[in-house]
């Protein structure tokens, strides 16, 4: 078994490339979708480009969330908690 040290490297550095990536992500969504604003104002009127923007946002949203440790839907430390039920249960 991993000793604690090496147990919250690991954990640090998930979360350290999970921000990261959240910022890639971010970075990505802005050139995009600027872009698709630009082709949108120069091909019609009609204002297709807030779909993609709302829909990508939304991901975008999720995975700032998951990445700065905001989990809405099972809270804090869900993982671990399980985890440590499921160790601590004799049928497993």
């Amino acid at each position: 078994m991993e000793n604690t040290y090496e147990y919250k490297y690991k954990r640090a550095k998930e979360r350290v490339e999970c921000i990261k990536s959240f910022y890639t992500h971010a970075v990505v969504y802005a050139i995009v979708i600027s872009f698709l604003v630009y082709i949108n104002y120069r091909t019609t009127s009609f204002v297709w480009v807030v779909f993609p923007a709302v829909g990508w946002g939304l991901g975008l949203v999720g995975h700032g969330l998951k990445a700065f440790g905001q989990n809405l839907f099972l809270g804090k430390d869900w993982e671990e908690r399980k985890i440590k039920e499921y160790m601590d249960n004799s049928e497993f």
